[in-house]
Formats: C-alpha cells, sequence, structure tokens
C-alpha cells in the first residue's frame, strides 16, 4: 500500500482515472490532486532519501505520446507496452535501475483504453504477435489499486492473433482467475532460490506464495483455478555456494506446485549488470551484499554499444546445462524458451 496517492488532472479526465481514483478511496489512501502535469515533491536530502520518498508514492498519470510507439523485446516478447512504470518491490539487484529517469516514483497510466486500442497497429496478420506488458513494473504488485492487468487480460481475451505476457513476484491473484482469457494470456512467476530470494527481493511475497499462486492460475477452471498457461522466470540465475543444491530445491517446489498437466514454460537469466545499474543500486542499497565485482566478469556489448557484465564463458557453460538437464528431465511436456 502506498502512502500517498498522487492524480494529475490529465489523469482525472481519464475514465480509466476515474476508475483507479475510486479503488484508491476505498483503500482509505491519502489522496492528493494535483494543480499541474508534473510531479514534484518526490527528492530528499540524500539520493536514499529519494529511493524512500519515490517508492512509498503511487502517481496516477497519463501515458505520454511516445510510449504508444512500441519497442520489440525479443526474446520475451515481440513488442512490449506499459500500464505503468515503476515498481513496489525493493530487489537489490533490480533491472530497472538505471533504466528510467528521476526519482523510482510508481507512475499508473489513466489513458488504458488509448494504450490497449493502439496495440492492434502492432498485430501481424495471419500469425500470432506477443506482447510483454510492462517490464518497468510489477503490474500484479499494484493490480489491487489499479485493475489495469485484469483490463488487458480481458482485452487480449478478444484479440484473434494476439497474446499476452506477464510476470510477477507477488501471489494475489484472486481477482484473475475468472477472467475470460481464451487461453490468450501467459501468466509467469518470477521464482528462485531460497538463498537469493530471501536475502535480496524484499517486499515480495515468498517463493512458495508465488508458486501456489501459479498454481491456482494454471489449474483448469473445473478444478477452480484460472485455466491459464503459466510459464515461471528463472532469475537472476547466480553460481552461489552449492547452487546446484538450491536450484534442485526450487525445482522440488516448483514440481510439488505444477503436479498436474499444464501448458508450462520456462525463460532463464542469468544475472548481469551495467556500470550504471551498479552506480544506482549501490545507492539504494548501500548495505547490499549482492556480488557486481567486475573482475569477476566478462563484458558482452550490444550492437548500440552498450555494455554488461555477464559471468565467464565456462560458469554460464555450467549454469545452462544443469538447467537445460533438470527442466528436461523432470518437466518433459515444458518448453524452455531461452537462455540469457
Amino acid at each position: 500500500m502506498p502512502e500517498r496517492v498522487l492524480f494529475t488532472p490529465a489523469a482525472l479526465d481519464e475514465v480509466w482515472g476515474q476508475q483507479i481514483l475510486e479503488r484508491v478511496q476505498s483503500l482509505n489512501l491519502s489522496i492528493e490532486e494535483l494543480s499541474q502535469n508534473r510531479l514534484k515533491g518526490l527528492r530528499g536530502e540524500s539520493e536514499r532519501d529519494t529511493y524512500n520518498i519515490a517508492k512509498r508514492t503511487l502517481a496516477v498519470v497519463t501515458a505520454p505520446p511516445s510510449s504508444f510507439k512500441l519497442s520489440p523485446i525479443p526474446p520475451s516478447a515481440d513488442w512490449q507496452f506499459h500500464i505503468a512504470e515503476g515498481c513496489p518491490a525493493h530487489c537489490q539487484y533490480c533491472y530497472l535501475a538505471g533504466s528510467l529517469s528521476g526519482p523510482p516514483v510508481i507512475r499508473v497510466f489513466a489513458n488504458l483504453p488509448q494504450i490497449l486500442q493502439n496495440l492492434a497497429n502492432y498485430e501481424q496478420q495471419g500469425e500470432t504477435t506477443t506482447f510483454e506488458v510492462s517490464c518497468y513494473t510489477d503490474p500484479l504488485g499494484i493490480e489491487h489499486l489499479t485493475g489495469s492487468l485484469a483490463e488487458c487480460i480481458r482485452y487480449f481475451g478478444t484479440r484473434t492473433n494476439a497474446h499476452l505476457r506477464w510476470v510477477s513476484k507477488f501471489d494475489a491473484v484472486d481477482g484473475l482467475l475468472d477472467l475470460p482469457h481464451n487461453g490468450h494470456t501467459r501468466c509467469r512467476m518470477s521464482v528462485n532460490a531460497t538463498p537469493i530470494s530471501g536475502k535480496f527481493e524484499g517486499g515480495t511475497a515468498s517463493v512458495a506464495s508465488r508458486l501456489n499462486a501459479l498454481r491456482r492460475l494454471a489449474l483448469p477452471q473445473e478444478r477452480g483455478g484460472g485455466g491459464y498457461p503459466v510459464g515461471l522466470v528463472i532469475a537472476p540465475i547466480m553460481p552461489i555456494d552449492d547452487w546446484q543444491m538450491h536450484y534442485s530445491c526450487l525445482f522440488d517446489q516448483i514440481n510439488e506446485a505444477l503436479d498436474f498437466d499444464c501448458n508450462l514454460t520456462f525463460e532463464l537469466i542469468s544475472h548481469r549488470f551495467t556500470p550504471g545499474s551498479k552506480e544506482v543500486l549501490q545507492t539504494w542499497y548501500p548495505q547490499s551484499k549482492l556480488e557486481m565485482d567486475e573482475a569477476k566478469r566478462s563484458v558482452k556489448r550490444n550492437k548500440f554499444g552498450g555494455m554488461k557484465y555477464v559471468y565467464d564463458k565456462d560458469t554460464m557453460k555450467a549454469l545452462r546445462s544443469f538447467f537445460e538437464s533438470e527442466i528436461t528431465r523432470r518437466f518433459p511436456n515444458a518448453e524452455i524458451l531461452y537462455w540469457t
């Protein structure tokens, strides 16, 4: 729950903005209607103060015109679109660090109908186009405040050639189980080994709770579930001490939660960081024990000149071999979408 909720005038002019207003009013949250469409007063005396203020603030705004020009996001999906930016969780390896400008306030977009209407322009005729919703937030973590994820699922349930994908570290899925998704939405949970999730994923649901939520989403509707295609994003994978044992235990948990036939995929992402993200993360979490030693990493560059630090070739080979063999052995009907 945010400590305060800010609404811009433009957001309140939107029908969906009014729907969000009704939701937060029903939760008796502190609401402030701004006089202009700019967010102010989010900075503290230090970067850490700014982080704390921003993370406790939900701002309901309108998505800017630039957000209607979608970007491809391989290998996760064909395109990404955004219903919000900024995340309520406190993951010490946060991939948003350095990706978004300004304080990490949670911005929710009130012009959702226009955002969804724009997606049809990106659908490929005659084949299925996949859309990842909100890589810059956790859509389930704010769903009780917005209702926007459910609205996206309803929309994609009506599309013939478009499928939705979302991922979360939260577990409040009650409101999603009875939606008319028509099998067009894949619900995924991000999970990790206990020493990693317990140490670095603050403010999230436990891995056990996430897996139970995924079970409920995957169960057939006649058994009280959502009947969704589901997936697991194991990320960020780290070669911690006894990593094979800890990740084997994670697979045991997954096995127990998904002990029935379901449409299941895996996405495997090793830990990496950029010079910019490391600098931001160290101001947000100055006491973190997260390993970000450039001397222990290899440099990976993209075609735009950007660089990130990844594990060396031998480590990556050992990790990939373990995960792919374990998944193939334990979940023979599941599909591994990618390793990165």
